[in-house]
C-alpha cells in the first residue's frame, strides 16, 4: 500500500465517484462534496509523487490546495444558504431564475 500506483488507484476511484457525483446529481451539497472528492485525489496524487523527490514542495503546495479548497467550500455553502432562503430547495436545477 505504499507504492505509487497505489495511490493512483485510489485517486482514480477518487475521482471516478466525484465525477460520478458531478454528472448525476443535482443537489448542491452533493455537487460540492463532489467537486472536494475530486481535488482530494488530486492532492493524493501530487503527494504520492512528490514523496519521491527530497524537497517538500509538493506537499506545501497541497497545502495551499487544501486552504483554497476551504476557502471554496465556505463560499460554496454561503451561496447555497443564499439560494436555499429565496427558492427554499437546493437543487441547482431550481436556481434557473439567478440567470436575470
Amino acid at each position: 500500500m505504499n507504492q505509487p500506483t497505489d495511490f493512483l488507484y485510489i485517486a482514480i476511484i477518487l475521482i471516478s465517484i466525484g465525477i460520478y457525483g458531478l454528472v448525476v446529481k443535482r443537489n448542491a451539497l452533493r455537487l460540492i462534496f463532489s467537486i472536494e472528492l475530486i481535488a482530494n485525489a488530486v492532492n493524493l496524487v501530487i503527494i504520492a509523487f512528490s514523496r519521491m523527490l527530497p524537497s517538500p514542495q509538493g506537499q506545501v503546495f497541497v497545502l495551499f490546495s487544501i486552504a483554497i479548497s476551504a476557502a471554496e467550500v465556505a463560499v460554496g455553502l454561503g451561496i447555497i444558504i443564499v439560494a436555499y432562503r429565496f427558492y427554499k430547495d437546493i437543487d441547482v436545477t431550481e436556481y434557473k431564475n439567478l440567470k436575470n
